[in-house]
This record gives structure tokens, sequence and C-alpha cells, in this order.
């Protein structure tokens, strides 16, 4: 009789403690869901601050941006009515989804670029562009993206009051695959008078030199500095995985040849 009281309450003191395991469980489980509901995702760290002006029209694209096409002209040596085209024809005069989420003016792809990114379907599904943090800084790697590549090189022999050479030449290169863009720019430039924002230009590019030899002191930021370009460019034309030069070096400075 003893037995059989002991093992029953045996079975009791069983089943009182693997209903106590499972609440407390239950509870842990529930307590860690409010901690993971309360938290806030953290924002990405390539997320930049961007500045997009608002654009309604053309004419108010061209407003917004003319001075900007004339200061970059001026360092680069690249008509500003292309400039103006481009930044139309690729923006949607500022208003298509690269422009207005990107900074992207000039449809100008992931190639090289460790920077923010977005990716757009163009002549592929969900392809990768480059993201700037504003429009100025969009047409500034613009230039140096034209510049700084061998490709281009026989742009910068044009002169640069001849905008339909450089039309020509921009499609040749192979900038854009459309048969018609030469064509589309040159439209743009004679409707809304582009070519006249050429007359400003005060030709400070055309006379850097081929190539410069590096000198005690001299770093890749003072050379860059110096001939009014990028750093990246400087490695880009140089083949330049680091920021290593000694004494002696010579360095590409002008993408002519």
């Amino acid at each position: 009789m003893n037995r059989i009281l002991v093992f029953f309450l045996l079975i009791l003191l069983m089943g009182c403690g693997s209903r106590k395991k499972i609440v407390t469980k239950r509870d842990r489980s529930e307590d860690t869901q409010v901690v993971k509901k309360s938290e806030k995702p953290e924002p990405k760290a390539d997320a930049p601050t961007v500045d997009r002006p608002r654009i309604t029209s053309v004419e108010e694209y061209i407003d917004t941006f003319k001075a900007i096409a004339i200061a970059e002209m001026n360092q680069y040596g690249i008509p500003a009515s292309i400039t103006l085209a481009q930044g139309i024809l690729e923006s949607g005069s500022g208003r298509g989804r690269l422009a207005t989420e990107a900074n992207n003016h000039f449809g100008i792809k992931c190639h090289d670029w460790t920077g923010p990114r977005i990716y757009h379907d163009d002549d592929r599904s969900q392809e990768c562009f480059r993201k700037y943090r504003d429009a100025a800084q969009s047409f500034r790697d613009h230039s140096e993206f034209l510049y700084g590549r061998k490709r281009y090189a026989k742009l910068f022999k044009l002169r640069r009051t001849d905008y339909k050479g450089w039309a020509r030449e921009l499609r040749r290169a192979g900038y854009a695959t459309d048969r018609k863009y030469p064509e589309k720019l040159i439209s743009l430039i004679e409707r809304y008078g582009l070519d006249n924002f050429d007359e400003g230009y005060t030709g400070l590019s055309t006379n850097l030199p081929k190539e410069y030899e590096v000198r005690a002191g001299d770093t890749l930021y003072s050379i860059s500095r110096r001939y009014n370009l990028s750093v990246e460019t400087l490695k880009r034309m140089n083949n330049l995985s680091g920021n290593e030069i000694s004494i002696g070096q010579v360095l590409i400075i002008s993408a002519d040849d």
C-alpha cells in the first residue's frame, strides 16, 4: 500500500514540475518578443544626406544648373552646352528617378565606384548606378568621368564650340547605346540656345601638361589641387591602388595623347 502511495506522489510531483517549466519558457519568449518590437532599425551607413532642388521645367533646370556647368567647363574643358544637354536628357530635366532619389543627373553607373549606390532598370534589369549627396557632386563626377578616361580623350581635342562634334564623339566613345543620342543632344542645345553658355569658357584645363614628375614634398592631394583634379582621378589615370608616390615618379596629368 505504501509503495502505491509513493508512486502516485512521484507522478503528481513530476506533473507539477513540467507545467512550471512550460510556463517559464513561454514567459521568456514573450519578454523577448516585446524587446524586439521596441527596437528601431539602424539607418544605413551609406545613405547620404541629399539635396534635391525641385525642378518643374527644362528652362528651370537650365537656370538652376547653368552656373555649375560653366564652372565645370572652365575647369575641365567640357562645353557647358554638352553638360547641360546631357543632364536634361539623362535626368528627365531633373525629374527622373535617378535624379530625384540619387542626385545622378548623367546616368553614370557603378564602374570603379565604392560610394553609395542605387539600382535601376536601364539596358538591363536593376543595374547599379552611382548615388550622390547633391547635384553639384554629380556634375563634378561627370567631368572627372569624361576627363579621366582615355576612351574619351578625343573629345578634348575638339573645339569647345563644336558641340556637334562633342555629341557625336560621346556616342562613338560608348557613353550611350542610343544611336540617336547625338541628335538628341544637338536638338536640345539648339532649341534652348545652350551653346551661348560656351562663351564663358576660360580654357584653364587645356593648358594642363600631359605628365608631371613627382618632387620632394609632393602628395597626391597637393598634385590634384595644383591641376584641379581629384585624388581618385589621379589614381585612376595612373593605375594606383594606394596613395603612395615617390620622388621622380612620372604621373599622367592629362588624358590627351
